[in-house]
């Protein structure tokens, strides 16, 4: 039997139906850019979030920049970002021209609040990215808003892991001062494509990323600022209007898996990381650590041959990376970071994952 890391074709009769209706619908009226879609979709997102202003763009990454330029961060600013996450975090930094610098993660991989407080006092930065990770985020979350709330830094919330989540009782982006998200097909809110979004309260942020994400215009021939052509094409915007329906239902399902994760798991001498009671996740990764790398690397192999996919998220930090040996030329601790990296190991998640697959999984791990 194989059973990949992930499935994208994994939905819902009524919803592949739905969606060729749409692709006829739109094409037969050559809707293609803006319109009707984005504004539906705009809509949908900012009460499913519990957020005044929804911006929709190109994608997660663009959303990171538009909100760094949004806050005016500009060129030799310090932004600080987690030396745990995915590469576009880091690059959005270096892409409007600041300077990131990496703090290390707890032992569960989500932003360390310790090692946050001693980067702020050490670097003084103009801008703090905390990435929200595996469908959930750090139990220090309202510490970490606070900090930033009382040193007059923003902070922005890289949401691309955690859209649907929610932390103690509210969704996990509700109180965020501005934060992005990605749509890119494997997140748990998908598209067909590319596509991204920018959340906030203020307004004046809002016009601002807006702007910015069509060319900076302020009119059709008026320019304001300069931008760049971040727009959210009309066939994503349907593609997510349909997608954001079924959600309740996927991840419904996600967690169904995930929670059979954490039952199964530990039976078998197998580390699987779970959020506090605080969160509600989304299902978006399970998460396993192996302080034994000879004992991960047997369990990969195992799976390997039994065609079951796995990943490793993520298996190098950020100042690793020989991008980023220009923007870290200092002296960084990354301890908790860097056995993360080494030790973690995710099982497949995605809807509909059935229980013949599941079993499957579970009695190949049996035998490693």
């Amino acid at each position: 039997m194989k059973v990949p890391f992930i499935d994208l074709t994994r939905t819902e009769p009524i919803f592949k139906e739905r969606w060729l209706d749409k692709i006829t619908q739109l094409s037969a009226n050559a809707s293609f850019v803006g319109g009707k879609e984005i504004e539906i979709l705009e809509d949908k997102l900012s009460k499913f979030v519990e957020i005044e202003y929804a911006i929709s763009c190109a994608n997660g990454t663009d959303a990171l920049q538009l909100a760094l330029r949004a806050l005016e961060i500009k060129s030799g600013d310090v932004v600080l970002v987690p030396n745990l996450t995915f590469w576009a975090t880091f690059e959005a930094v270096v892409n409007v021209g600041a300077v990131p610098k990496c703090v290390d993660s707890d032992a569960f991989g989500q932003l360390d609040l310790s090692s946050l407080k001693s980067a702020i006092d050490y670097f003084n930065p103009q801008c703090v990215i905390i990435a929200h990770l595996f469908g959930y985020s750090s139990n220090n979350l309202f510490q970490i808003r606070q900090i930033c709330f009382d040193k007059n830094i923003p902070l922005l919330e890289d949401g691309a892991q955690c859209f649907g989540a929610k932390f103690k009782g509210e969704p996990l982006l509700k109180g965020a001062f501005i934060s992005t998200t990605s749509f890119y097909p494997a997140k748990v809110l998908g598209a067909a494509g590319d596509a991204g979004a920018v959340f906030t309260n203020d307004r004046d942020l809002s016009e601002k990323v807006r702007t910015l994400s069509n060319h900076g215009r302020s009119s059709h021939y008026g320019y304001s600022n300069v931008g760049w052509n971040s727009r959210m094409d009309s066939i994503q915007a349907a593609y997510l209007n349909i997608a954001i329906d079924f959600l309740p239902h996927r991840i419904e399902s996600r967690i169904d898996i995930i929670n059979k994760y954490y039952l199964e798991l530990p039976k078998l001498g197998i580390n699987v990381i779970k959020p506090s009671v605080d969160f509600f996740e989304n299902g978006y990764l399970n998460v396993c650590l192996f302080d034994n790398i000879t004992e991960k690397r047997y369990v990969e192999d195992k799976l390997r041959k039994s065609t079951i996919g796995f990943g490793n998220v993520y298996p190098e930090i950020l100042t690793k990376q020989k991008g980023a040996e220009l923007y870290n030329n200092y002296k960084i601790v990354a301890k908790n970071s860097e056995k993360f990296s080494t030790s973690v190991l995710n099982l497949p998640v995605f809807p509909y994952l059935n229980e013949i697959e599941f079993q499957y999984i579970i009695e190949t791990l049996k035998q490693s």
